[in-house]
């Protein structure tokens, strides 16, 4: 492990929030990859929470999943509150990188962020919230450069498979590479698919303050990225995809957003052509259409509401559908679920001048894995800390806070998630 623990900081990684749904799947992760770590580079985490009881039960479930006795032992349990901000400062204090599994972010997650800055430890979590996401980087990127901290968010299924397939795609594409559509497509067995009423929450609050989001944005105050070679026209909200041979609708999740902050960041720091990007998701044939507009009218009527977001966050199985309940998912409907994220990239190819005519090169790419939320997302977020620990003189400037590609593109995290159920690879173009 190239960064060293200290008798004052004895920890590499501590798990906040071990104790969630998604966060018991990271403690078992974390737990993997110590074991796999050589004994001279012994990978030190521990776990922290709101209650040590449960914290122990977590590490009891895990060792008896993993068949590794030593969890019950040899793991530190830290006792952590967002709403105690001492206790955060002294978890802060112990750790290099602290995980933070604690959401809905924009409720809980600032308190963590704040912490980690002023106490020395990196920070990186699984936020899919756009808002959150780029509130941190307005009002804490100057205070954590100058702490020397990264603050590296949306480093789950929510944005690295996108975010690290645009800069994979770039990497193989030969010549200059101005625009990618993305489709994710979903498939699951027959026990379906569902996610934790975590993420349903956060659906729910972030759609009900968009507004917010757009003002947000002007505060950065920035310049529209340049557009290089041909726009690239915006599909209809509902089209039948030839890409997938299924019906399609625009990705609603962080993706674009966090693809959008990371061009920047290569534009303005590396030089970089930026690359225009527009995301879709399959949603299956005219039943699920139907079943998405009568459902998604619902929705967008009550969001609006404080009663309406009351009964969606209280009854998420009801009013999504069986797509999110409070249970989560299964372990056989984790097992048989899956991912594709299919990028379809059109460019100049080398010599080639982007102002002068249409596009003349084109590139298919493919990121797969597991199933997205409780194992391609805690993989992500594993790997995207020990990358950290170990190349910390490969990532930009010496602090701030960044999107995943922005913090990792010189990084060897493509390659460790390559070994770590996300593949990344070129595909022939039809």
């Amino acid at each position: 492990m190239a960064a060293a623990v200290t008798s004052s900081r004895p920890y590499h990684i501590i798990i906040f929030g071990a104790t969630g749904f998604t966060g018991q799947f990271v403690v078992e992760e974390v737990a993997r990859c110590a074991a796999e770590s050589p004994d001279g580079s012994r990978l030190k985490w521990a776990v922290a929470g709101r209650s040590r009881q449960r914290l122990g039960d977590v590490l009891t479930k895990a060792a008896e999943r993993l068949s590794m006795p030593e969890l019950r032992t040899d793991i530190e349990i830290i006792v952590a509150d967002v709403s105690i901000e001492e206790s955060l400062a002294i978890m802060c204090q112990q750790g290099l990188v602290i995980l933070n599994c604690v959401g809905p972010y924009r409720f809980f997650g600032e308190p963590v962020v704040k912490a980690c800055v002023e106490n020395g430890a990196h920070y990186l979590d699984i936020c899919g919230e756009p808002q959150f996401l780029e509130r941190m980087q307005l009002e804490y990127h100057t205070k954590a450069l100058d702490k020397g901290v990264y603050v590296i968010g949306s480093c789950g299924f929510d944005s690295i498979p996108a975010d690290l397939g645009i800069l994979y795609t770039q990497r193989q594409f030969k010549g200059t590479l101005t625009a990618v559509e993305g489709f994710l497509n979903i498939t699951s067995g027959p026990a379906g698919s569902s996610g934790h009423d975590a993420t349903w929450q956060s659906a729910v609050h972030g759609f009900a303050d968009s507004g917010s989001l757009r003002q947000l944005r002007k505060k950065f105050g920035q310049k529209p990225l340049p557009v290089v070679g041909a726009k690239v026209k915006k599909r209809g909200f509902v089209f039948f995809s030839k890409e997938m041979e299924q019906y399609a609708i625009p990705f609603m999740g962080s993706d674009p957003s966090v693809v959008r902050r990371t061009q920047r960041h290569l534009y303005e720091e590396d030089q970089q052509s930026p690359v225009q990007y527009t995301a879709y998701v399959g949603i299956g044939g005219p039943f699920s259409v139907m079943k998405l507009f009568c459902g998604g009218l619902l929705f967008w009527c009550m969001v609006k509401f404080s009663l309406g977001r009351k009964l969606l966050t209280t009854f998420p199985s009801f009013f999504s559908f069986g797509l999110f309940t409070t249970s989560g998912p299964t372990m056989k409907q984790i097992e048989d679920t899956c991912f594709s994220l299919t990028f379809f990239g059109e460019g100049y190819s080398e010599g080639t001048d982007p102002a002068q005519g249409r596009p003349n090169t084109k590139i298919c790419t493919q990121v797969i894995g597991a199933e997205p939320g409780y194992v391609a997302t805690v993989s992500a977020i594993v790997q995207a800390a020990l990358t950290l620990l170990n190349e910390l003189h490969s990532l930009p400037r010496r602090g701030g806070v960044y999107t995943p590609g922005a913090a990792f593109h010189k990084t060897s995290l493509i390659e460790r998630l390559q070994n770590h159920s996300i593949k990344f690879s070129v595909k022939s173009y039809d």
